[in-house]
């Protein structure tokens, strides 16, 4: 309960405090390339339940139906401006709206597409029994994910060796999970964000 209250203080002070930003990125998406300002994902969430995620859209409009759940070094679906919003993670800002909704807490498992859900072992899918954050330890060790997807397998070295090890560290967090703990990967989110 007092996780839940935190995020539903900290999202709310937080949207209210970056709303101008909100106008300033929507305003340079529009003028960047066609399609809506956000980007409205299926995850799989709390006890496996689907939601829309909230993103600032930073692929061309029909990226979903034209390439893999997933971002990999150089791909061609990610905008000019896109490539800014990615790097300074400003993309992910407007998963506070799902914070506040519930579906989301700040921090967590980085919620997944339905796609590879598929592939958790019974004991990886304990990852949903919490409900996903918008940053978590695995999400600060995978910092620069998307520069480890290259090649023409990149997407079975995500399977195989990337989304084994970060639900191996999303379950560790699980298991030892406190308050101060959260505020550690807030801190380390934040740092990261700008090294």
């Amino acid at each position: 309960m007092g996780k839940r209250v935190f995020d539903i203080a900290v999202s709310a002070l937080c949207i209210s405090m970056v709303s101008p930003l909100f106008l300033i990125l929507a305003a340079a998406i529009k003028m960047d390339s066609r399609g809506p300002v956000f980007f409205r994902g299926v995850r799989v969430g709390l006890h496996g339940n689907r939601f829309r995620i909230f993103k600032f859209r930073s692929m061309v409009a029909d990226a979903a139906q034209s390439g893999p759940g997933i971002t990999s070094a150089c791909d061609g679906r990610v905008t000019r401006f896109g490539r800014v919003l990615r790097r300074f993670k400003l993309d992910e800002l407007p998963q506070l709206l799902n914070v506040l909704k519930g579906e989301m807490s700040l921090v967590g498992p980085r919620p997944e597409d339905p796609r590879y859900i598929v592939n958790y072992t019974p004991e990886q899918r304990r990852v949903l029994s919490v409900r996903p954050g918008i940053t978590g330890a695995a999400s600060v060790r995978y910092r620069h994910e998307e520069t480890l997807l290259k090649g023409p397998d990149w997407e079975t070295v995500y399977l195989t060796v990337i989304l084994p090890d970060k639900l191996k560290i999303d379950l560790g967090y699980i298991d030892r999970w406190s308050f101060r703990h959260d505020l550690k990967i807030m801190a380390q989110t934040a740092s990261a964000v700008f090294r």
